[in-house]
């Protein structure tokens, strides 16, 4: 698949903030959840590469045979754009790892395609949340 390339839409999907609340509810209280969101759909898209995204959340590249990276891995090869990715910066001295609220399976998709895959996100800081370290 090296001749492949990652196609991007130019927004997230609509599905796409719910699925990141829904993560977000297991790590921050609804009013965190909501204001990190409100802010996510507010956000302008950023670029970072998909090894830099694993490597600052701290999380394995899952398996191609899982069932969504491969199902994105179909997507790439059929030239269907995927949506950008939702995250939420960590906090570097206090040892918070960055948050993919949505689109973990699409970051892993796109290492295996190139790990410089240059990845549309939006991205926003906790900002005083339990996410930022502060209690």
């Amino acid at each position: 698949m090296s001749e492949a390339k990652v196609l991007w839409k130019p927004e997230p999907e609509a599905h796409d903030y719910p699925a990141a609340a829904s993560y977000l509810s297991l790590i921050a209280g609804p009013a965190q959840v909501d204001d990190l969101v409100e802010r996510l759909k507010g956000g302008v898209n950023a670029h970072y590469k998909a090894k830099d995204m694993l490597r600052a959340a701290a999380l394995v590249l899952l398996p191609r045979d899982n069932a969504h990276v491969a199902a994105d891995l179909k997507k790439i090869a059929a030239h269907e754009h995927l949506s950008p990715v939702l995250l939420v910066r960590g906090v570097l001295n206090s040892g918070v790892p960055l948050h993919i609220a949505d689109g973990y399976h699409r970051v892993c998709a796109s290492y295996y395609v190139d790990e410089n895959t240059d990845i549309p996100c939006r991205i926003v800081d906790a900002r005083g949340s339990s996410l930022a370290g502060a209690d």
